[in-house]
This record gives structure tokens, sequence and C-alpha cells, in this order.
């Protein structure tokens, strides 16, 4: 029996949408979140199908206990594993899904990986609270994803943000079919300085090339001032990033005339 906070499909998910789904001790953390803007759109026009289900709804004791003081001592709780492969096993039953843990050991998330699950057809993101997880919950990973270098609450907002970077990589999700391919990162580089209007304010003035009407410098001014940005604020992409020869050698010589400046 599938026990879900909000029943499948509620939003008019079509039959190609990408069904995410959390587990969660705090699945009313989703309510907000899931059901505005891009996500809320993408929702509502069939494109994603998300639900989040209740991991004490697999529970069986009269607290609907989800955790337990870890063996050979130590502070805080650790989260049971009964509950949470009793939940997996009714979940997931016949159906494909990729299973999704979120753990300090895991795969650090970037728009790669984001692109990567947004070509699957069905996620479960397990949202881990306390100290974590007993170590034999992890036998039921697919995949385990780190944000960062930080600790959170809990996994519900790490399960957020992933589902917010997946939805936007989803076809039709996004208005314009290009937007999602200029952002920052997805050529592994940064995104390149935008303006609108006015034109001047408070002395400081949009490049006149982008007021020149002509694409091809438009173009060319963009992918040298991401190059340039990247090589600025985030080297460390440089290494992996589409260059051609040539533009290799622009960040070069940019490094030595900063250098000597």
């Amino acid at each position: 029996m599938m026990h879900e906070a909000w029943p499948a499909g509620a939003q008019g998910a079509g039959a190609g949408a990408l069904r995410v789904e959390a587990l969660s001790v705090f699945p009313q953390m989703f309510e907000s979140p899931m059901g505005l803007s891009i996500i809320g759109r993408a929702r509502r026009a069939g494109l994603l199908d998300f639900v989040a289900h209740d991991l004490r709804d697999w529970t069986h004791d009269n607290h609907n206990t989800t955790d337990d003081e870890p063996y050979g001592g130590g502070a805080g709780q650790l989260m049971k594993v009964e509950p949470v492969f009793e939940a997996l096993d009714d979940l997931l039953g016949d159906a494909p899904a990729r299973v999704v843990f979120f753990a300090p050991v895991g795969l650090p998330f970037d728009q790669r990986l984001a692109a990567d699950l947004a070509q699957e057809e069905r996620i479960v993101m397990v949202c881990g609270r306390y100290e974590g997880f007993d170590e034999r919950v992890y036998t039921r990973a697919d995949l385990c994803i780190s944000l960062g270098d930080y600790i959170l609450t809990g996994g519900e907002l790490a399960a957020m943000v992933v589902t917010d970077a997946v939805c936007r990589l989803l076809p039709g999700v996004l208005g314009d079919a290009q937007s999602p391919l200029d952002e920052s990162f997805c050529a592994g580089l940064l995104e390149y300085p935008q303006y609108t209007r006015p034109a001047s304010y408070r002395g400081m003035d949009v490049p006149e090339v982008l007021l020149s009407g002509n694409h091809r410098l438009i173009a060319q001014w963009r992918r040298k001032q991401s190059i340039i940005r990247t090589a600025q604020l985030r080297p460390d992409l440089l290494d992996h990033a589409d260059l051609t020869e040539q533009e290799r050698e622009t960040v070069r010589l940019w490094q030595e005339e900063r250098a000597l400046t």
C-alpha cells in the first residue's frame, strides 16, 4: 500500500512526467515550496509529479518512533533501519526508481548530476534527521548526494534543492528552451553578466556591445565575459570546462596580466 501526504497525480501529472518522491518525518515541509514558482507550474502542467510520504506511516509502536540511541554510545539519535526498509519495500514494488540519500560522504551535487537525474523516470529521495541513518540503510541507496561541506538539520531542504535543480532541466518546464543552456555551470563556466533597463543608472552604464544589436558580437562578448568571470571567481571550474585552445590562451594571458597589477 502506498502512503502519501498528497495523492499521486493530484496536480494533473502527464504520463511522461518525472515522478519525484520524498520520504520524510516532516512531509508537511514540502507543501509550499513544491506548489510555487517553477516547480508549481511544472506540476500543474503535468511535467512533474511530486509526492511526499510520511516515514512514520511505516512504524509499529504507539509513538511512531523513527529513531533510537546509537550502539556504542555517543551524542544524538540515529534513524532506525526498519521504517526505511519497509517504506522502500512498499513504495518501490516492481516500479523502477533511483533511490537517493543525502550524506556527507555523497557525491557533490552539481549541474552535471542534476542533468543526470533529469533523465530518470522516477526518483525517491530519503530524508534523514538527527545524527543520520543506521549504516545498514545505505544498502538501499542507488546514489548518495552531498550539497556541500556543512550540516543541515534534515534532508528535506536538500531534497527541495535537488528537485528544483532537476525540475528546471525537464523539457517544457522553462518557457525558453535556451534558458537552462545559458545558465551558470551548464558549459562548465559561470554565466556572463546581464543587464536590463535603464541603460545608465547612477553612473553605471550597460556595455555598449549589448546595445549594438549585433548578435555575433554580443555572443562573442558574452562568451569572453563568462570565461573571465570563471577565471576570476571559480578558477577550479576551468580544468573541466569546454574551452578551445585559443580561449585557454586568453585565460592564461588574463591571469598573467592580473598577476602584474
